[in-house]
């Protein structure tokens, strides 16, 4: 079997050449030939402006069709292609753009706005995505080509443009494809090098465990700049000739339930936050009322209401779909209780930039509540520990999906992959006898108690923020040792409810002793701090905890 991701590109557009491929929500609709059209002019700008292969593109700007093409394009170039988050800072978009060597830079109209090509010297070229407009050019070539765009197309294909012309070069496993900035968590952003192999084997996963057929339809909402969107809301789609709909706006939740109930998706893949918020606000509040309170306690009528809330959170989804994919962050435990109760068919993954994303995967009629399923195929996983199945230890793995190392920064890379080639995770977790992985927490995370216990602030963190009136919070160590609680009340609701910022802090001080009264002595919170903005977050939507170290 020929191992190259790029076939599975090119086989795609050749025989789903008259499907619908790739939709703006809302706008316009590209067919697969006119995904193949427009790669084959960017591959005509690239070409005569002097990119050659293994030179760095980048690409920022929300998600979009254009978005799609460009990386297409670029990857079947033979170029590398660097995908940057488009909320990011600009300083923060300038550094990544100097950092990779980029020599074009691909942009959406809002990101381009706040950048500034003079922090950006070492780029031939801006170019506007969806028109391929030249915002900068400090190339002759590029102009030319520009310039010439149409005419340089006609004279390669002076018959039309057809199926058979569609042959794009073959990938090497161990060549680099991807450079991925992550801002992790933990610490300021590293470039994840993403070889071909990675990419094949993270969509040969999907071809095995995820069952889409060519014409089925998806709905993408987490960032493409970020892995696990790209993956498994856009590559393994492409590949198998689905029809992905972009939101290219912020997904709301109101936005999201639009999209969800025009498009129907096959299958639906997403972060905690956007499943907690669309049930916390769409599905919880009907069956808080005292009457459901005494009718779910009623077994026969239990099990009718819990079949008639299954149907009803199915259909917030668009009603369609095999299963609904979770992961990038921890699940709420509350949620996740509520969603096994009506046999709702959910499953959590677990991944990392550095393995281009997957790790851990599990269909979800076997999936095993509260773990986040077994090592993928082609993966080795465990953990270091005396006894895995009972004593937290790291998790590590091993297997194709695992990156080259981080770019130009070879003792980052060697702090996280041992001499036989395990990746050392940062996360902990325990393993049962069947292979279902459990985290524990991230070990960056893990604070020690005032006689040396391991406190996970996760776990702390899960139990608050299903208290009254908390939207968000983070547990931190304070210098005394002793643990505060940094908390981000849900205002809008307190509000509505006729409270003022005096009323939510007694809510919040109430919530502290209820919650120390279910924590050992060593994890009390000894004081909650009210911020009055969302915190910072990655692009995976964990918070940026490095922020949040002290109590201001």
């Amino acid at each position: 079997m020929e191992q190259s991701f790029i076939a599975f590109l090119e086989n795609s557009i050749k025989k789903h050449w008259d499907l619908d491929a790739l939709t703006d929500y809302k706008g316009a609709t590209l067919q697969y030939k006119d995904v193949a059209r427009k790669i084959e002019k960017l591959h005509i700008i690239f070409e005569q402006s002097g990119i050659k292969p293994g030179d760095k593109i980048a690409v920022c700007g929300r998600n979009s069709s254009h978005w799609g093409v460009t990386f297409l394009a670029t990857i079947t170039y033979g170029a590398v292609i660097v995908p940057i988050l488009h909320e990011f800072k600009a300083d923060n978009i300038h550094n990544i753009v100097n950092h990779s060597e980029a020599r074009l830079l691909l942009v959406g109209d809002m990101v381009w706005e706040n950048l500034n090509e003079n922090a950006m010297p070492l780029l031939e070229g801006v170019i506007l995505m969806n028109d391929y407009t030249l915002l900068v050019s400090r190339s002759p070539k590029l102009d030319y080509a520009r310039d010439h765009l149409n005419e340089l197309f006609g004279k390669k294909y002076p018959r039309n443009f057809r199926k058979e012309h569609v042959i794009y070069r073959r990938d090497i496993p161990e060549e680099l494809a991807v450079i991925n900035y992550t801002s992790g968590t933990t610490s300021y952003s590293k470039g994840v090098m993403i070889p071909y192999r990675a990419l094949w084997s993270n969509t040969q996963f999907a071809f095995d465990v995820l069952k889409m057929n060519p014409g089925d339809k998806l709905v993408s909402m987490l960032p493409m700049a970020h892995m696990y969107g790209l993956a498994f809301e856009f590559l393994y789609e492409f590949c198998v000739g689905c029809h992905i709909y972009f939101l290219t706006r912020t997904p709301s939740p109101k936005i999201i339930f639009q999209a969800f109930s025009d498009v129907k998706p096959n299958l639906v893949v997403a972060v905690p936050l956007i499943i907690e918020k669309i049930i916390k606000k769409n599905v919880l509040p009907k069956l808080e009322t005292p009457a459901m309170k005494i009718l779910l306690k009623v077994p026969i009528i239990n099990d009718k209401i819990k079949a008639t809330v299954r149907e009803q959170v199915i259909n917030a989804f668009g009603g369609n779909f095999y299963e609904i994919i979770v992961g990038g962050a921890a699940f709420n435990q509350e949620i996740e209780q509520f969603l096994k109760s009506i046999d709702f068919p959910y499953t959590v993954g677990y991944g990392m930039t550095e393995c281009a994303p997957i790790i851990c995967y599990e269909d979800w009629k076997l999936f095993k509540t509260g773990s986040c399923g077994k090592a993928a195929p082609r993966m080795e996983v465990k953990i270091l520990s005396p006894d895995p199945q009972n004593i937290v230890g790291e998790i590590v793995c091993k297997g194709p999906n695992v990156m080259l190392g981080y770019y130009k920064n070879p003792e980052a890379t060697t702090e996280v992959i041992d001499q036989d080639g395990w990746l050392h995770t940062g996360d902990l977790g325990i393993i049962d006898a069947e292979g279902n992985v459990t985290i524990k927490g991230r070990s960056k995370n893990m604070l020690l108690g005032p006689s040396g216990q391991n406190i996970y602030p996760e776990e702390i963190e899960d139990k608050l923020n299903n208290m009254p009136f908390v939207s968000e919070c983070i547990i931190i160590q304070q210098a005394d040792h002793r643990l505060a609680a940094l908390v981000y009340p849900d205002f809008d609701d307190a509000f509505a409810h006729g409270m003022d910022n005096n009323a939510i802090a007694q809510v919040m001080e109430e919530n502290r002793m209820t919650l120390n009264a279910e924590l050992p002595a060593y994890s009390q919170i000894a004081r909650v701090k009210i911020y009055p903005e969302e915190f910072e977050k990655t692009p995976k939507k964990s918070i940026k905890r490095f922020l949040y170290q002290e109590v201001k």
